[in-house]
């Protein structure tokens, strides 16, 4: 498979991901301010781009201004992330199936009028069409796409996301003075609430709702169940990347490393050591990234014609 197109199907995992988790993490910030009107709403804003990794040029201090530059901004982890993964679909339509590349396509094309409802009528109903179409995307893939290597490439792009951006809403969890009704968000936040509550029949618990959305083995939004996924289709992208002697590719070097830690991890020390994991992860995931694209991505300097005097 040329970089090319493997780079794009990689970005298109990563791009679709991202937009859905977004889309979950502000629809469940709005729904705790309509729900304890005691938030400091300046202080989630802040702790909102913190997690995503924005610093906008002027303050956020109010939901209004958050979801402008977060959810309907032309550049945002929804809007942005959703035109580029259709701009990647359009340069690989033949690498992928039409439905995937129909489905991109039509969700790019809808943005412009879901954003201006959602501007008039509550941000609800934009929130439930992104969670909506990505799903249908990702759906089409697992029942359209050979398990080939765009196959592959496009596992380890949504599975790399996943685990980012579920570090990223475990490291703002706790912004209710309530920790339960923080638990029950953060659970929401990751999709996880209705597996949760069949998982273990019980009120929600905080040490209970963290040791779910990382540890869980079932649950595919789970960091540890995502960074599985990720290494498994690295194994079958880089089938030497494991000898005899020890494991040769960084990025199965750095996730094998982290997903280690957590599955024999002390059972009952997540919350204490919950910082420590969380820097762990994001680490590894950087770094598995940045090797996966030295790998595969990597561009190679333009060769230029010398011109004879």
């Amino acid at each position: 498979m040329l970089s090319r197109i493997a780079e794009s199907i990689y970005w298109i995992g990563r791009l679709v991901e991202r937009a859905e988790d977004t889309a979950r993490l502000l629809d469940v910030h709005v729904s705790m301010l309509l729900e304890d009107v005691g938030l400091n709403e300046a202080r989630m804003c802040a702790d909102m781009l913190t997690s995503l990794g924005l610093t906008p040029a002027e303050p956020v201090t109010t939901t209004a201004e958050l979801l402008e530059l977060v959810a309907y901004s032309a550049e945002g982890p929804i809007v942005g992330a959703l035109t580029a993964a259709r701009d990647n679909a359009r340069t690989v339509r033949e690498a992928i199936s039409s439905e995937i590349w129909e489905a991109l396509n039509t969700t790019r094309n809808s943005l412009a009028t879901q954003r201006t409802r959602a501007r008039k009528q509550g941000p609800y109903e934009f929130f439930g069409f992104v969670k909506m179409r990505t799903a249908l995307v990702s759906g089409l893939a697992e029942s359209t796409m050979a398990r080939d290597d765009g196959w592959h490439f496009l596992i380890l792009g949504r599975s790399l996301e996943r685990v980012d951006m579920t570090v990223r809403t475990l490291s703002v969890a706790g912004a209710s003075r309530d920790p339960q009704l923080a638990s029950v968000a953060l659970l929401r936040a990751c999709g996880a609430f209705e597996a949760y509550l069949r998982t273990y029949r019980a009120m929600v618990a905080t040490q209970r709702a963290a040791e779910f959305l990382l540890l869980d083995r079932l649950f595919p939004r789970s960091v540890f169940h995502a960074l599985t996924e990720a290494e498994q289709a690295l194994l079958r992208l880089v089938p030497a990347g494991v000898g005899r002697t020890g494991v040769a590719d960084a990025a199965l070097l750095a996730l094998g490393r982290v997903r280690t830690r957590l599955e024999f991890a002390a059972p009952g020390s997540v919350l204490s050591d919950m910082g420590e994991h969380l820097r762990e992860v994001q680490q590894a995931t950087n770094e598995a990234s940045a090797a996966v694209a030295d790998r595969f991505f990597d561009k190679q300097t333009v060769i230029a014609w010398s011109v004879e005097a």
